[in-house]
Order: structure tokens, then C-alpha cells, then sequence
């Protein structure tokens, strides 16, 4: 299986890049993991909010193919444990899937045409993170994923 990490924007702060490659190579032993970083929307001070988030559909929908998995990390989506989320990750894995696709959208969150196709919604938390943050996250859980189906000493219970 393969999961591509999609995200609107570039992650500018130094720590947080460090921090992603750091669970972006770990994760080279377990799984195919692309990273896709959208280009931020041009201009957004003369669009609505509305019309932000229908371009950043566009450029997200053309990322995805009819047989992909979509997951869309939404506020509004369902919130697993780490250990949760590693069964998921598993199921996804032994199903006819060839590519996992988690997306991260902008800031006013995703067009309804993108809601349509998605596949699932994930909360990484209750709580609002930035989305530099979240890329970090995401990765260092998808990475707790994987030792947790491994049976490796990472997480702790």
C-alpha cells in the first residue's frame, strides 16, 4: 500500500521540517509514503472564502484517482487512539486499496465537491493546531501506527 500525505501550503519553520524528515525516513521501513505540498492560492485577499476553497478542491481532486482512498483530516471527523488508528492503518492495508490518500486543506477546511469524494474524515484532536503543526503530527502518528502493527517497543500502553 501507499499513502500520500497531501497538504495546502509549505512548511516554512526549520523545526517543524526537521521533525517531519526525521518520521518521514523512519517511515521508509515500514511503508511508500509521498509527500505532496499543494501551492497556496494566489492573490487569496480578492477571493472569497468560498472561492478559496474551490480552487484549493481543484488542485486537490486532480491529485486523486477513482480506485485511491481519500481521508480527509477534518475537525468533523472521526478521533481514534494512536492504537485505534493503527487498526485502521492495518485494515486500509490488507484491503484492495492501492493508495491511501490523507489530505490536510486550507485554511477555511474543504469544498463540499471534496467532502463528496472523501473516503473518510479523521480529527488528529478537538483542539486547533496550525497546519504546519499537523503535518508533524500526522506523521509522527502514522509512524506510532506502524510500530504499533509491528509489535515495536516505540508506543507504550
Amino acid at each position: 500500500m501507499k499513502i500520500t500525505f497531501i497538504t495546502v501550503g509549505r512548511t516554512e519553520d526549520a523545526y517543524l521540517k526537521e521533525g517531519i524528515e526525521k518520521y518521514v525516513k523512519r517511515l521508509k521501513h515500514y511503508t511508500k509514503l509521498e509527500l505532496q505540498d499543494l501551492p497556496e492560492l494566489k492573490n487569496t485577499k480578492a477571493l472569497t472564502e468560498d472561492q478559496q476553497k474551490t480552487k484549493e478542491a481543484e488542485l486537490i481532486l486532480k491529485k486523486v484517482t477513482p480506485q485511491d482512498h481519500l481521508v480527509l483530516l477534518d475537525e468533523g471527523g472521526v478521533e481514534y487512539t494512536s492504537v485505534q488508528f493503527a487498526t485502521y492503518i492495518n485494515k486500509r492495508s490488507v484491503s484492495s486499496s492501492a493508495n491511501i490518500i490523507f489530505v490536510v486543506g486550507g485554511p477555511y477546511g474543504f469544498h463540499e465537491s471534496v467532502y463528496q469524494r472523501a473516503n473518510d474524515k479523521l480529527s488528529l484532536s478537538r483542539m486547533t493546531f496550525s497546519h504546519q503543526m499537523v503535518r508533524l503530527f500526522f506523521v509522527e502518528q502514522l509512524y506510532r501506527a506502524y510500530t504499533i502493527i509491528k509489535g515495536e517497543p516505540y508506543h507504550h500502553q
